[in-house]
């Protein structure tokens, strides 16, 4: 976002950035898997734009606490709000607020080292994890529950984390996939880099069916390349019962949960095994079924979609009409889809926006310094 602005606003434009937390990276800090080194250099080019002629950057400030969108309003011509998503959406099952149930995102933060999850106790005793939904972090979570914790050393996982991961006796980590394989929503990169660090196997029975035949029914060409990928990658998995000794990550297709029970010092899940009741004794369920975007004291927040409503980035009143000088990208924007450089193409399109604005004389001259 700071870079679309340095590239598209007069040099003698000034820029404040406000960041929470006591350290800045975001998503790419706090989100994304320590051993991607590749997906965090973009971290360079972030810092990059913080340093450069009329950008500052302001950290631990709290919207809403040390200062107010008011306060925002008052001292900048516009204000653009980049908040993410903080917190995984609520997992609609009983037993989902029983301890030991953790948002994957959560589990993510804490060995990521965000400050919010620092001395978060996570139970690593059981030898099984069930994972709630199968995208790219359903398969982060997994890789980081059964890699060898060494591959963490000197990233960005706190040395609580590896340590945790040393002590951990999980062996096992089952993922646990609502709908069938064609609907798989993790990327082919990531199930094959997955495979690479542990052995993942698959049940036989969950590839077939009539669901493994829907890829022909897609009209999106491209959509039905990259499903009949992903199926084809599936069925070179070898079946569960094949897997050596050790560590390993299982594939389950069309079982969705039911419930949640505390048992024996550690959980249960129930699950529609294709039509049959089926039951999966662990220590630690992750949900990883989405993100809601965050609210920020003073500004609209539309509670249903999870987002700040906005058009074309310009954030909506009550009324429906747009705030003047007030903007939105990313996450807290369209929802938590897309990757990185998905954001960037969003940033773009708001800043367009606030350019427009701007030669259009609809942003308000400060009232406060």
């Amino acid at each position: 976002m700071v870079s679309e602005l340095q590239n598209r606003i007069d040099v003698r434009a000034t820029i404040d950035v406000y960041e929470r937390l006591p350290e800045t990276g975001g998503l790419v800090r706090f989100g994304v898997a320590p051993d991607h080194a590749d997906t965090k250099k973009v971290q360079e080019q972030f810092a990059k734009s913080r340093k450069a002629t009329g950008v500052t950057t302001h950290l631990g400030v709290r919207i809403g606490e040390d200062l107010t969108h008011e306060d925002l309003a008052g001292s900048h011509h516009a204000v653009v709000y980049a908040v993410g998503s903080l917190h995984g959406r609520d997992l609609d099952l009983p037993g989902a607020d029983l301890p030991g149930v953790t948002a994957a995102a959560d589990f993510v933060a804490w060995y990521n080292g965000h400050p919010d999850f620092a001395g978060r106790a996570v139970d690593l005793t059981h030898e099984r994890v069930v994972v709630l939904g199968n995208g790219n972090v359903a398969l982060d979570v997994a890789r980081v529950l059964t890699a060898d914790p060494d591959t963490f050393t000197g990233t960005d996982m706190t040395e609580e984390a590896v340590t945790a991961l040393r002590d951990s006796q999980v062996r096992e980590v089952v993922i646990l996939a609502r709908r069938g394989p064609t609907h798989a929503a993790f990327t082919a990169p990531e199930l094959l880099g997955l495979a690479r660090t542990v052995p993942v196997v698959v049940e036989p029975g969950d590839l077939e069916g009539p669901e493994s035949g829907a890829v022909d029914e897609l009209a999106d060409e491209q959509a039905r390349f990259y499903r009949t990928q992903k199926l084809a990658l599936l069925q070179a998995l070898p079946a569960a019962g094949s897997a050596p000794e050790g560590r390993r990550v299982v594939l389950r297709f069309g079982t969705p949960p039911t419930a949640i029970t505390a048992s024996d010092g550690g959980l249960t899940v129930a699950f529609d095994d294709h039509g049959a009741p089926s039951e999966l004794a662990c220590g630690l369920v992750l949900p990883s079924i989405g993100l809601r975007g965050t609210s920020v004291p003073g500004v609209p927040y539309d509670e249903a979609r999870g987002t700040i409503p906005n058009a074309d980035g310009r954030v909506l009143g009550p009324d429906g009409a747009a705030l003047p000088g007030v903007y939105v990208a990313g996450w807290c924007k369209r929802g938590p889809t897309g990757v990185i450089g998905t954001n960037r193409f969003d940033a773009r399109g708001t800043v367009d926006a606030l350019i427009a604005d701007f030669h259009a004389g609809l942003l308000t001259a400060p009232s406060a310094e």
